[in-house]
């Protein structure tokens, strides 16, 4: 007994709309950013911190962890209470500025105590950026294409990361651990520029309403 699957591969059957264009492409800039630290990190601790070892960079990637997933619950519970996508919005941008300002901070990190202080930022950055993204992506998923539109963006995020680890590594080498900050605390700022020059894609109009004009004259009857 055979079986037949038919799986339609025409692409042009899955548009994408706009919002969720704008998100994956922030999410590139994002992702893609941080991206770039991640195969120098725990050299950077290491080369960077007087006495840093293996166990300095398991602590801080654990405290990171940890921040981020006990904030963003109640991040989410709040966000979930208000109506509308003003506050999702306004956490989105504000996580989104955050993590590129610390980003832009870490080279200036000297010490173990500095360290902590810089990844429970980031922590509490990604912990605002994850649900308020998330909340907003779900609300305009295209109708019938749910899966491929949390498929194309996890696709992007994949191949962002993944040039970005070479990117990084490359950078690390030819201009310094300094350079690869920088550069991740840009491409996170330039996220927020984004959507944030963007905002009627997501937030309503205000519409201002104008005087009501009857159909007829008080008192006279419709004809």
């Amino acid at each position: 007994m055979r079986f037949k699957i038919d799986i339609p591969l025409d692409f042009r059957q899955a548009r994408v709309g706009r919002i969720i264009k704008y998100l994956i492409l922030a999410d590139l800039f994002f992702w893609g950013g941080w991206g770039l630290i991640n195969p120098i990190f725990a050299l950077f601790v290491v080369g960077r911190i007087p006495g840093a070892t293996a166990f300095t960079v398991g602590a801080a990637l654990a405290v990171y962890w940890l921040v981020k997933a006990v904030w963003q619950i109640p991040v989410a519970i709040f966000l979930d209470k208000h109506e509308g996508e003003r506050d999702d919005f306004n956490a989105l941008i504000v996580g989104l500025t955050i993590a590129g300002f610390v980003a832009l901070v870490f080279p200036l990190v000297n010490n173990a105590f500095w360290l902590f202080v810089a990844v429970i930022i980031q922590a509490l950055a990604y912990g605002l950026y994850t649900p308020s993204w998330s909340a907003i992506f779900s609300r305009h998923l295209d109708k019938d294409h749910y899966a491929f539109d949390w498929s194309l963006d996890s696709t992007t995020i994949g191949v962002a990361s993944g040039i970005a680890a070479f990117i990084g590594g490359a950078v690390a080498g030819w201009l310094g651990y300094d350079a690869v900050f920088i550069l991740t605390g840009l491409a996170s700022l330039a996220s927020a520029v984004l959507l944030f020059s963007a905002p009627h894609l997501v937030l309503p109009k205000t519409v201002t309403p104008g005087p009501i004009i009857p159909e007829h004259a008080p008192g006279e009857a419709k004809s």
